[in-house]
């Protein structure tokens, strides 16, 4: 029996040819340097935080290019596949603008080469495999996973590589008489790549980011088409990306032991091999200060959902990865601004070699600076989007009076030097929960901290001198005149420099009272700018909220 005849025998209902496929998919008309990049994740959980820092680079360098970006969906492993899970990345990549020209888009798909879904690719697959048979370069392999044990078991006692290759790969070398008679008898096998390679030989291979590299050449014959009819990675990546006509191929480094097996593959069906960039992943420092891959089931920053649903500006995130992604990009930021980043020229040779450290301070910092510009309004839309995904509590408060809400978070907000007070929206109800009487007097119940050097008898008669005297209708500078006023009239210095000539005058500085003013009306020792935060609660209130706490202190 032929090769041919045997592709024939495993795939009868196969009548098109790899040359009919390259006539389906053209090469695409791009102009000269256009680069197609591609994202292609599994449907098998949420969308990873490196998967993220992947796919914007994908797209960067596709739409820096003149370039297509497309999204392909990789759900041939369906023992792993969660439902819905395929939807919620792309939804959550729209989020951080990071959104494919073509390609699968969740509820449908767009583009002249798909599906993009690998489980509808089946046919396109068997037509490459059957040509794989022809040329002798594939095989049908009958080994059971209690086979597979006992090869493992042998090369383990041997402290040989392991894997199906070589005088292991059992079935390599059956007759193709001896095959078709297990076909027929209908024994389950799956069909295995045949490799001509030599691990100890080497290959010299490329990488956008890592340059010309020495690899061990690929000697395994790996499995190409389960039992189920479906691909394994492998196999489908090399066919989708010839097909759909990817120029570059960016992945994670962890990809780069799989390189030799993907040379070889695109080798032995005569295809072009894309070019390859193979990211360096993001580490975290562990506990006792090691280096460890950033870990979906350790570190809850390895989730984008964390990001989301703690209500932190995507725009923050991107720019932070786009921190990892090329030194030079910090130095940009400085001379453009956040505005614009589309006009950043992203580059391979400016990416690092070794894993960069995630920095959740540094994240922070980039989205303190965000939210700290955004006007009222922008804030108040944020905030109504966030709280009616992710906070029932928030959105509640906010909906007491928008126009309020508004008027707490403009304070010390729409200047030349705003006030940046927060990196994510989640904790907005616990800040501004002070400005509403019933949280407040809840608040004042449990009782507020002051400055331990001060009796409350001296901290009652301050707060109601600066209640009886209390005036909002002049401006700042009139307001805190009034402060100092009450402070010289208990014994505390109102110049700094007396003060700090001679304390044992005084029982303190103006700074005191100004504290001991704060935590009356707010129970915190740090706020925004107290006048602005009176004018808000307003002067009732305010005088009504000294009485409650000057009550409490005289008990």
């Amino acid at each position: 029996m032929t090769n041919k005849e045997l592709a024939e025998l495993i795939f009868p209902e196969i009548h098109e040819t790899i040359e009919d496929l390259e006539k389906r998919y053209p090469k695409r008309n791009l102009p000269k340097d256009a680069e197609v990049t591609r994202f292609a994740p599994s449907p098998t959980g949420f969308l990873h935080t490196g998967s993220l820092f992947t796919a914007m680079i994908c797209q960067k360098v596709a739409k820096q290019s003149g370039g297509i970006f497309y999204v392909r969906l990789e759900d041939t492993d369906t023992k792993r596949e969660i439902a819905g899970s395929g939807e919620k990345l792309l939804s959550q990549l729209k989020l951080f603008d990071v959104y494919p020209n073509e390609g699968y888009m969740a509820d449908h798909e767009e583009g002249e080469y798909g599906p993009y879904c690998q489980s509808d690719r089946a046919s396109i697959y068997k037509i490459c495999i059957k040509h794989l048979i022809e040329i002798g370069r594939a095989y049908p392999d009958f080994c059971s996973p209690e086979d597979l044990e006992e090869i493992r078991k042998k090369q383990e006692a041997l402290k040989l590589n392991p894997g199906y290759y070589g005088e292991f790969a059992r079935d390599r070398s059956l007759s193709n008489e001896e095959r078709k008679e297990r076909i027929l008898k209908g024994e389950p096998y799956v069909i295995r790549f045949k490799s001509e390679g030599d691990h100890n030989n080497k290959i010299t291979v490329h990488d956008l980011v890592h340059g010309y590299f020495d690899i061990a050449q690929n000697d395994q014959d790996i499995v190409i088409l389960k039992s189920d009819g479906l691909p394994t990675y492998h196999f489908a990546h090399a066919v989708d990306d010839h097909f759909m006509r990817t120029t570059t191929v960016i992945r994670g480094e962890e990809w780069i032991s799989s390189f030799p097996i993907h040379v070889e593959l695109f080798e032995a069906l005569g295809f072009e091999a894309p070019k390859y960039a193979h990211l360096p992943v993001i580490m975290k420092l562990d506990e006792v200060g090691h280096r460890r891959k950033l870990s979906k089931r350790l570190d809850n920053e390895a989730a984008v959902s964390y990001f989301i649903e703690d209500g932190y500006p995507t725009k923050a995130l991107i720019i932070y990865l786009m921190t990892i992604a090329n030194s030079n990009f910090e130095e940009w930021l400085l001379q453009n601004g956040y505005n614009d980043l589309d006009k950043f020229i992203f580059s391979f040779d400016k990416m690092s070699l070794d894993g960069a450290l995630f920095d959740l301070n540094k994240l922070q910092y980039f989205a303190k600076e965000i939210l700290g510009y955004k006007n009222k309004d922008e804030i108040l839309e944020m905030s109504l989007d966030f709280a009616s995904k992710y906070d029932p509590e928030l959105l509640s408060l906010i909906e007491r009076d928008r126009e309020y809400f508004k008027e707490i978070m403009n304070i010390d907000r729409e200047k030349e030097n705003p006030r940046k007070d927060h990196y994510c929206l989640r904790g907005l109800k616990d800040y501004i929960g002070v400005f509403y009487e019933d949280i407040y007097d809840e608040l004042l119940k449990q009782g507020f901290e002051f400055n331990e050097k001060y009796n409350h008898l001296l901290i009652a008669s301050t707060l109601e001198k600066i209640r009886d005297t209390l005036s909002l209708d002049v401006d700042e500078q009139g307001w805190f005149q009034n402060i100092k006023e009450v402070a010289n009239e208990q014994g505390f210095a109102i110049d700094r420099k007396a003060y700090k000539a001679n304390p044992d005058a005084f029982k303190g500085q103006v700074g005191d009272v100004a504290e001991m003013l704060r935590v009356a009306l707010t129970g915190r020792k740090n706020t925004p700018t107290l006048y602005y935060v009176m004018k808000v609660i307003g002067e009732e209130n305010s005088k009504n909220r000294l009485s409650k706490v000057i009550s409490s202190l005289t008990k």
